[in-house]
């Protein structure tokens, strides 16, 4: 397993710096994955300028060519699949089934990604003068920065990549700390794939010193960014103030209403995959369900049994359902919601505490709350973690009222058999992405991922969203007579 930072094709440890990143699998603490010096701000400029010289040759390559390095590096995640699974499991705690989709997702936006560089778009516009042909290009920008999170390791990563490189960008990427094998896997299969040196340039370390090194560059034309609204707010206003272009996608508390009528066997699984299903470590994370009266008694006892029922463990276990949290911080805000629903005069129905006999690693049970008001915290803020918020509701006013009373706006999910009810849903939530009787999770490589409100900072990413975040528009007038005739205006 390659470990510290890549940069102009070779791996190295840095020197410059004391910090130790630590690679440590959740499900046990004692199972260390690897050790390595931390990146420091040097060791960014130096990647920097590496993936500035590259970019004279690879924006020049023909966009067509660009994408047949991530066509051949999704065959090659193809082949390699299980051990970027099983890494992933090991790193980051997601149990093998959640990782090996992870990886089947980043491989479908290799595929698409691939295709848009046969796709790369401009428009033909008419003149208002004649004789002279006017259209638009797209181009790259030159080196853009990448930040990702812990909890996709592997997908954001690929639909930040992909797209960078493809509309023929230079790339500097600083994965998490707590799952850098996984991006490491993602180095080398583009590097056997046939990416030039100096295209993709990982640097591991801390976002204190890497991450705001690679935000203040002025070489770094663009940086996106997914993780935490507080870190997102800063990364941003310091980046737009030198002018870069900028995405964030940040947090989520995403809401399922459920209207009578609606089928409970459609609906008690989405809720169970939504809550628990990696272990709620995921933006679009079911973390509240809005029920009318007449389904919440079912649906509750239906939703707990299944709670009960999930078998938590080691990732790396086939027969289990839900992982550990990412690390110790991560265990303690858990743990912490819990302590403060039950304070604030929630009723806890199931979990709220550690798994028997599961105490090497940071395991939290599958834990439902009833009884959530729309002033508790546990009904507004991001727990990021298996507990699920249940409240009652009068009617679909009231269920997108409450879904709309918190500051994100990512997903929503209405279940319902009446199209009008399903038509003013999706009319009215205040949310970028919509479902209708189906979960709150999930995205695909050719539709725009992103949400509303304290959601999203920017544009959209993945689909052509994402490619055209990573280009600038050229508008190009010709007069092919060589006569002057335009008024000139401005």
């Amino acid at each position: 397993m390659k470990t510290g930072s890549y940069v102009d094709g070779k791996w190295y440890h840095p020197t410059g710096g004391s910090r130790l990143v630590k690679n440590t699998n959740p499900a046990d603490t004692k199972d260390v994955i690897a050790e390595f010096p931390a990146a420091t701000a040097k060791d960014v400029e130096k990647a920097i300028a590496g993936a500035k010289k590259a970019f004279e040759s690879w924006s020049k390559t023909p966009a067509p060519s660009r994408g047949r390095v991530l066509a051949r590096a999704a065959e090659i995640a193809r082949r390699r699949k299980d051990e970027i699974a099983r890494t992933m499991t090991r790193e980051q705690g997601k149990v093998l089934k959640e990782a090996r989709g992870e990886v089947d997702k980043g491989i479908a936006c290799l595929e698409f990604n691939a295709g848009e560089g046969f796709r790369i778009q401009g428009k033909t516009l008419p003149c208002e003068l004649k004789d002279v042909f006017t259209y638009t290009i797209r181009r790259p920008l030159g080196v853009v920065g990448l930040i990702t999170p812990w909890n996709f390791p592997w997908a954001i990563p690929v639909w930040k990549v992909a797209p960078a490189l493809v509309a023929g960008n230079t790339v500097v990427m600083k994965p998490a700390e707590l799952t850098p094998a996984t991006c490491a896997l993602l180095v080398e299969v583009l590097e056997e794939a046939g990416l030039p040196p100096g295209c993709l340039q990982l640097v591991v370390g801390p976002g204190s010193e890497v991450g705001n090194a690679i935000t203040a560059n002025p070489d770094i034309k663009a940086v996106s960014f997914t993780g935490s609204n507080q870190i997102g707010y800063a990364l941003y206003a310091q980046a737009a103030a030198r002018g870069a272009k900028v995405t964030c996608e940040l947090g989520g508390k995403n809401a399922v209403i459920v209207l009578p009528g609606a089928d409970l066997d459609a609906v008690v699984p989405a809720v169970l995959n939504g809550a628990f299903g990696s272990t709620g470590q995921r933006c679009t994370a079911t973390s509240r369900v809005l029920a009318h009266p007449d389904i919440m008694g079912q649906l509750t006892e239906a939703v707990v049994a299944g709670a009960k029922a999930l078998k938590v463990g080691p990732g790396l276990d086939e027969a289990s359902q839900m992982g550990p949290a990412v690390d110790k911080k991560q265990h303690a805000q858990d743990l912490m919601y819990v302590d403060v629903a039950k304070k604030e005069g929630a009723r806890l129905l199931t979990g709220g505490g550690v798994p028997k006999g599961l105490d090497q690693g940071y395991f939290v049970e599958p834990t439902v709350f009833e009884g959530v008001r729309a002033e508790h915290r546990l009904f507004k803020e991001e727990v990021f973690g298996p507990v699920l918020a249940l409240t009652p509701i009068k009617d679909l006013s009231e269920g997108i009222k409450l879904a709309n009373a918190v500051e994100y706006g990512l997903t929503c999910s209405l279940y319902s058999r009446d199209v009008n009810d399903v038509m003013r849903f999706v009319e009215e939530v205040e949310t970028g992405m919509v479902h209708v009787n189906e979960p709150t999770v999930g995205g695909e490589a050719q539709l725009p991922f992103g949400g509303l409100k304290a959601t999203g900072i920017g544009g959209r990413e993945m689909s052509t969203d994402g490619l055209e975040f990573f280009t600038e528009t050229k508008t190009v007038f010709i007069n092919y007579t060589g006569k002057a005739e335009r008024s000139f205006v401005r």
